[in-house]
């Protein structure tokens, strides 16, 4: 009985063990002070808002605009990075230009059209 035990037990864990690791796809996530390299935001943003538009949250027009400017600034809770995607065809001027704004070491904040 205590064989069939260990056999179910590990079989099982086995059989688990996959879905418990990381994506090793998603390579936007950091832990950390270290702040991230301007290209690795980059293309954090990148496929932060093509996540957006797959979600339907932009607009398609969206998936072939690349970042217009990356800067550090001052946020609320410290330095962070933030990305500026701009589409000169948008037909509401209120929403022409998208921001992105990432912790300093690269984890994604927020995205809107104001900047704020």
């Amino acid at each position: 009985m205590t064989q069939i035990t260990l056999i179910i037990l590990t079989l099982s864990t086995a059989l688990w063990a996959p879905i418990a690791l990381a994506d090793p796809g998603n390579s936007c996530h950091f832990h950390g002070k270290k702040p991230a390299p301007e290209a690795t935001v980059s293309g954090c943003a990148l496929q932060r808002k093509d996540t957006l538009v797959k979600t339907g949250k932009l607009d398609a027009a969206w998936t072939a605009i690349k970042p217009t400017t990356i800067e550090t600034i001052d946020g609320k809770k410290g330095k962070e990075w933030k990305v500026s995607f701009k589409d000169p065809n948008a037909k509401d001027k209120a929403k022409e230009t998208l921001y992105m704004f990432f912790t300093l070491p690269g984890n994604f904040i927020a995205a809107n059209f104001t900047g704020q």
